[in-house]
């Protein structure tokens, strides 16, 4: 994606490699990244689901992680096992050259563990990628040697490592000013545009809310991403003790939320990760608010709300209609232009499936607006470490030690 665009508020760093230079530009990088992994040890975070052990993404991750030099230890996430399913996830990671923890996190010592965590009301309230990712910051702070840490999805179908060396550069590069990184990379793949949430839901909700609220910081801040429901991040370790995640499928844009909130926007970067990307591709659900791209709509634009209401912005259920309204206009523009993009680049374009997936989102909009109105005491965030380890104080070396019995036992 070579441009130089720059908006002032957050840094771009583009990839102007092609073909072989692109290559040569990774060893230089990698080469730079080992240096940098002496004094400075890097840490990823694999959030998965044990479905996705049999799926045609995550063993080419773990393949291509394999190639990289420059990774101290590798922090898996493991959602929906069992008992057997555990033993099997650990063999599946065990092909890993670098060391690992897995959580395994259905197992009796860590839900004992989240248990006397809701008994101090600290405990995660949903279970689902937030809580997954919450846990491995845990395992992260509680091992105590990543200086930096990255994050990213284990179903990302084009996956190469490439990608890692350019999510923990800008925040490994000790040159660098920056303390936050946030991926980007074009949503096209067999054929057709991908990515409906961000064209057809945020950009234009975005637009819809300085249209209806005014002009804000935070609004300028968020339009600034290329691809901000991008599950890929990295961090300097400082920035996890106090970081707030949501609970719901509001994950991406409430950490965007939280990075505009408490650092300034010259620490944050994003950076173009891949000239090709694809993943696994969720359903619409339509006719179901609690799965799909339905509930993710309905959980991102609550996110929204929430954090221009903690600006001081006052709602009304005139409000919603106003914003809801001016969106589904801007939404149909927008269509107009994608359809214009698509047929530039021999694309195909569905201009019926676009507008009734706007329709969708527009209904939606208002749902998010009723639920905020219907509950205004909801806690949107887990806790942040931080308040876990000034409640329970040794929380974190019993995690610790919860997990390293579990990957003690599954390596039998």
């Amino acid at each position: 994606m070579g441009s130089f665009y720059q908006n002032g508020i957050v840094a771009n760093l583009h990839d102007f490699s092609y073909g072989s230079s692109s290559e040569n530009n990774y060893k230089k990088l990698e080469n730079e990244l080992v240096h940098f992994s002496k004094d400075n040890p890097m840490e990823l975070i694999l959030p998965s689901l044990f479905s996705e052990i049999n799926g045609s993404a995550l063993p080419n991750i773990v393949n291509e992680i394999n190639k990289t030099k420059f990774l101290n230890h590798v922090v898996v996430g493991l959602d929906k096992s069992n008992s057997q399913e555990s033993k099997t996830a650990f063999k599946f990671f065990d092909q890993l050259k670098i060391p690992f923890s897995i959580l395994w996190n259905d197992g009796p010592r860590l839900m004992e563990l989240d248990e006397e965590l809701k008994g101090k009301g600290l405990a995660p309230r949903e279970f689902g990628k937030g809580r997954n990712v919450w846990y491995c910051i845990g395992m992260t702070l509680a091992r105590g040697e990543a200086e930096s840490v990255a994050l990213h999805d284990c179903d990302i179908l084009t996956y190469e490592k490439s990608l890692l060396a350019k999510l923990f550069y800008p925040v490994a590069n000790p040159f660098f000013n920056f303390q936050f990184c946030k991926g980007y990379y074009p949503r096209v793949a067999d054929g057709k545009m991908n990515g409906r949430v961000s064209r057809l839901l945020v950009f234009p909700l975005l637009l819809a809310m300085e249209k209806t609220i005014g002009k804000s910081e935070y609004l300028d801040f968020m339009k600034s991403f290329r691809y901000p429901l991008a599950g890929e991040f990295s961090f300097r370790k400082n920035l996890l003790p106090e970081l707030r995640i949501p609970s719901d499928w509001g994950l991406e844009i409430g950490v965007l939320s939280e990075m505009q909130r408490n650092h300034s926007s010259n620490r944050i970067c994003q950076v173009d990760l891949a000239q090709k990307y694809d993943h696994k591709h969720q359903d619409l659900s339509e006719n179901d608010d609690n799965s799909g791209l339905s509930r993710m709509s309905i959980d991102i634009t609550k996110a929204l709300i929430r954090k221009l209401a903690t600006q001081g912005n006052i709602f009304s259920l005139e409000t919603f209609r106003s914003i809801k309204a001016t969106y589904y206009r801007t939404a149909l523009d927008m269509i107009d232009i994608y359809r214009s993009d698509a047929k530039m680049n021999g694309l195909s374009f569905d201009s019926h499936t676009e507008e009734k997936t706007v329709e969708l989102f527009a209904l939606n909009i208002m749902k998010a607006g009723e639920t905020f109105f219907e509950n205004p005491m909801e806690t949107p965030f887990i806790p942040t470490w931080n308040r876990v380890v000034s409640a329970i104080p040794d929380f974190l070396d019993r995690f610790k030690s919860s997990v390293e019995l579990d990957n003690a036992e599954l390596r039998k």
